[in-house]
């Protein structure tokens, strides 16, 4: 990330002084780099922090987890790393707003480890036929769809928008249903409560991801429209 750009916060609160935070979901509340922060993103750009270890020990994970399910497909303990994820994503982020630790790559890891962990179950899933391939395609090509969207951002200054809450519980819906459908596959009888708890996760979660995927192409139309592009203001700036 250069100067030109910033990570815009998760809650969407302008970093500009002089902008009011947006009152309703239809504004970006998103402020180019050029304005000068009145509160740090960052508490420090120090890359080895015990939070960020924690973030790193989480990524780490996802292989095994994969290795687990399609290997010697000893489901009770890939779930019971995936629940060993979760609690590490919760203690690392405690810690760094507890120790002042909160970093620009902390905040880049934990979403990459949460698409990490359900492309691995939901690829387990899939190599063990348990789950359609077309799911793969489709929760696996919103992502690319997302991320088709940072080169347009990268024209106005920014290099992503703010979250929003239906993306957060989307995800949270697929970290939990891809486990429970792999839980729910087993011959026991009292695990098919699993398998449709699972599955009513992955159906809402997959919905909401799409759905999420629309009102960032939203965002990023209006951005587009209200933001005149980089090299065009630098031109204006030369030229007054």
């Amino acid at each position: 990330m250069n100067g030109s750009e910033r990570r815009i916060s998760d809650a969407g609160v302008s970093h500009n002084p002089e902008k009011q935070p947006a009152s309703t979901t239809d504004e970006l509340s998103a402020t180019p780099a050029s304005v000068t922060q009145a509160v740090p993103l960052y508490d420090t750009d120090r890359v080895w922090t015990l939070p960020n270890l924690l973030s790193f020990l989480r990524l780490a994970g996802a292989p095994v987890v994969l290795w687990l399910i399609i290997g010697p497909q000893a489901d009770g303990l890939a779930v019971l790393v995936l629940a060993l994820g979760g609690f590490t994503d919760w203690l690392d982020g405690y810690l760094a707003r507890a120790w002042h630790q909160t970093s620009r790559i902390g905040q880049m890891l934990d979403p990459i480890a949460d698409r990490l962990y359900i492309l691995a179950v939901l690829l387990g899933l899939a190599l063990r036929e348990i789950v359609p391939w077309w799911l793969v395609v489709l929760v696996a090509g919103r992502d690319v769809f997302v991320v088709v969207l940072v080169p347009v951002l990268k024209t106005r200054g920014y290099s992503s928008l703010p979250v929003h809450f239906l993306g957060k519980a989307a995800t949270f819906s697929l970290l939990y249903a891809f486990p429970l459908v792999l839980l729910g596959s087993g011959e026991e009888g009292w695990l098919q409560l699993a398998w449709v708890l699972g599955w009513a996760f992955a159906i809402w979660g997959t919905a909401l991801y799409w759905y999420a995927g629309g009102l960032y192409v939203a965002q990023t139309v209006r951005l587009l429209r209200s933001t005149p592009p980089i090299h065009n203001r630098r031109r204006s700036s030369v030229t007054r």
